[in-house]
């Protein structure tokens, strides 16, 4: 069977030998007799899964003992709701910095809950770039930010810094284990699993565990931090595939050397694209500002909207996948997670050269 090149945003690619484990492995796990998905997630076969996929992921992030690692629902925007709910209070005000689609989501599942502050915005300019100066509130509950963002293709190069009385709070769902963070500078990290982690289904909560005790007691069960790290996230049934194919991507990742060369590889992936773009002469051109640009989303757009369906044609017709950009801006992006092999992204570059001089 022939693979195509996998550029798609989320779901995304998946390494491919992860997924020849998971095949060797799917109707007899661990000599159980049974698939990883016909386990009791009470079970010690399970458990160990369970704590694998915990304990390797605080080793690749090096995350310090003061915090939990919680397996929940719901995706990242479960999330938008689960943070103030947990430490938006009465007479506190959410602070969030607007740098895409998300991030308005988020702010608007916040204001429903709560009062709410926009520190910083690069919404007027197209949302083309990371924001330079944040302006908080009075008394502000927390800062949340966005940490990458997949439909305009730009990235947080480096965070703000806050007073240690105002927890920050990113939404790092397309860019968690892409590069090193200090886990210490951040409140929460929350990530959607299926950029770089692994299939849908489950969400990471990375949380510092003094934060817990702030948890009310009136707030819905599936939505109480303290609750799930109380229960080791197995409070009801997780959602124990997706938690075995976390771990199997933990493991690859490790094999690979770990987080600072998943950076390395992904920054080799990410030049080589923008340099084709850059060297164009004008026939892509990207949309994001240069010092904004992601690593783990390229997106550019063509001259015209009928040189741009051209494109998103002809590469469908070469196996490329996944490049029409997202619908609120169009153009094109290539999603470059890490299980995205620089073989694709040579391809592609390729594919981007051999296409403009066709239609110079």
């Amino acid at each position: 069977m022939k693979r195509v090149y996998n550029f798609n945003a989320g779901p995304a690619a998946l390494p491919k030998e992860v997924l020849k484990r998971a095949q060797q492995e799917l109707l007899d796990f661990d000599a159980t007799g049974m698939s990883v998905m016909e386990l009791s997630h009470r079970s010690n076969e399970y458990e160990k899964v369970h704590n694998k996929a915990a304990t390797r992921l605080k080793e690749l992030l090096d995350i310090p003992d003061s915090y939990d690692v919680l397996f929940m629902q719901g995706g990242a925007s479960l999330q938008f709701s689960a943070i103030p709910m947990n430490f938006l209070p009465k007479g506190k005000i959410g602070n969030y910095s607007l740098t895409g689609s998300w991030s308005e989501k988020a702010l608007k599942e916040a204001g429903k809950l709560g009062d709410t502050h926009i520190a910083s915005s690069t919404k007027e300019t197209g949302y083309m770039s990371i924001p330079s100066h944040l302006e908080l509130s009075d008394a502000p509950a927390y800062l949340h930010i966005t940490s990458n963002n997949t439909i305009f293709g730009t990235q947080w190069r480096s965070f703000p810094s806050l007073s240690p009385d105002v927890p920050l709070i990113a939404d790092m769902s397309s860019d968690i284990l892409s590069r090193p963070v200090n886990i210490e500078d951040f409140s929460i990290i929350y990530a959607g699993a299926q950029k770089n982690l692994g299939p849908s289904g489950v969400t990471v909560v990375i949380i510092k565990k003094e934060l817990l005790e702030q948890c009310p007691e009136n707030i819905p069960t599936m939505l109480n931090y303290r609750i799930f790290a109380k229960n080791r996230s197995l409070y009801n049934t997780p959602p124990t595939f997706s938690i075995y194919m976390l771990s199997l991507v933990l493991e690859w990742v490790a094999e690979q050397g770990g987080v600072a060369a998943i950076e390395k590889y992904n920054q080799k992936k990410a030049e080589l694209i923008y340099e084709t773009i850059d060297q164009s002469e004008g026939f892509y051109i990207g949309h994001a500002q240069k010092d904004a640009r992601s690593h783990m989303n390229v997106t550019f757009n063509l001259a015209t909207e009928e040189l741009t369906a051209a494109f998103l044609s002809e590469a469908s017709e070469a196996g490329f996948v996944g490049l029409a950009g997202h619908r609120m801006i169009g153009g094109c992006r290539a999603s470059i997670y890490n299980a995205v092999p620089l073989e694709s992204c040579e391809a592609l570059a390729e594919f981007m050269n051999s296409f403009r001089t066709k239609y110079r």
